[in-house]
């Protein structure tokens, strides 16, 4: 597969999403060989949490989640941080032929992630990516908040250098929580190699992504065994499956990580719980990612969207993204248009950390 325009991730791991779909989706590509997928789509998924607990105590959040849950057209991947965007085609004509392709098959059209500024992208792609959400707007799509995407710039020596920048207060926190690192064994395996075919270690491995997923607060695109036993095949990806291990050799937590673009780009993590929180391996796994990013001489760890809250206080940087909705219905689209603020609130979750007062 050809590289995509602003693409953190190595292109083959989303020609492994489409060959093997989350559960309910179905892969396609619209023009220009757009990677896309249709599935059902829960409009509550990203609302404010007050708009959910004030529906929950209304009592209607489970017959609105029934009438709102509609088949929908995505363009983009959950596998990437950014939209992935052909590179040959201006915005305004990639836009019109993704509406023809599309042909109104599903309620809802949904761009999704389409990067804001931001230093991961070259500048050209940034520029495409702001044309595309004018042409967009242009076209009659709704521009949604999307999430925060978090990073970590490789400006610092070494790791104290990095503490060095928080509070005292969390500095102190951290460095109670990088304890348990004399309990845990870390090794790094390349995806292909051969330890990450072995049956008994994917089956593992696997169980732990589930853990993860099934203690998620949002439930929509559960990424199958057969996709994850691709991507550990693959050597082409330069990807890098971190294991930590307790005392007793047991395996409690990974991390799959890619080396693409100069950058190392966390994606996927498993857990073993409670044994992960005793041993406090979601900070741990941070710190380490950041020493292999530093030891390779990459210029960023990519963090993903998860736990903006928690990633702030470790010292993370955002960028922000936005979700481009089209809504068949001329009717509906005057209606939901002025509800957009309801949705998604990372960018408010971010500040307030930032700055308590906000």
């Amino acid at each position: 597969m050809s590289e995509l325009r602003g693409s953190l991730e190595p292109p083959g791991l989303v020609g492994h999403f489409l060959q093997h779909p989350p559960e309910g989706f179905t892969p396609r590509r619209l023009a220009g060989r757009t990677p896309a997928f249709h599935a059902p789509f829960d409009l509550l998924t990203t609302a404010e949490p007050a708009v959910l607990r004030q529906l929950d105590r209304l009592k209607l959040r489970a017959p609105l989640r029934r009438w709102l849950t509609w088949e929908t057209c995505f363009v983009g991947t959950t596998v990437s941080e950014f939209a992935p965007l052909p590179a040959a085609a201006d915005a305004r004509t990639l836009i019109e032929h993704w509406l023809a392709d599309w042909s109104r098959q599903t309620r809802l059209l949904i761009v999704k992630d389409i990067p804001d500024q931001t230093e991961l992208i070259a500048e050209s792609d940034q520029a495409f990516a702001a044309d595309l959400m004018a042409a967009c707007r242009e076209r009659g799509f709704v521009l949604l908040e999307g999430q925060a995407l978090a990073y970590v710039p490789i400006d610092f020596a070494s790791e104290t250098e990095y503490l060095e920048r928080l509070s005292s207060g969390r500095r102190k926190d951290l460095r109670r929580k990088l304890r348990s690192r004399g309990k845990i064994s870390v090794e790094v395996l390349p995806t292909g190699s051969p330890e990450l075919r072995q049956p008994s270690l994917l089956s593992t491995l696997y169980g732990l992504f589930e853990a993860v997923y099934a203690q998620s607060e949002i439930h929509f695109d559960k990424l199958s065994r057969g996709f994850f036993d691709a991507v550990f095949g693959d050597a082409s990806l330069d990807g890098l499956v971190v294991l930590y291990r307790d005392q007793s050799g047991e395996l409690i937590g990974f991390n799959l990580c890619f080396c693409h673009q100069g950058m190392l780009v966390d994606k996927f993590i498993g857990l073993s719980y409670p044994a992960a929180r005793e041993h406090n391996l979601y900070f741990v796994s941070w710190f380490e990612n950041l020493r292999i990013a530093r030891e390779r001489g990459l210029s960023h760890y990519v963090a993903g969207w998860t736990d903006p809250a928690v990633k702030a206080t470790l010292g993370a940087r955002f960028t922000m993204t936005r979700h481009a909705v089209y809504i068949r219905d001329p009717l509906l689209r005057r209606v939901l248009t002025p509800l957009a603020g309801l949705f998604e609130s990372d960018a408010r979750v971010v500040a307030r950390v930032a700055n308590p007062r906000v």
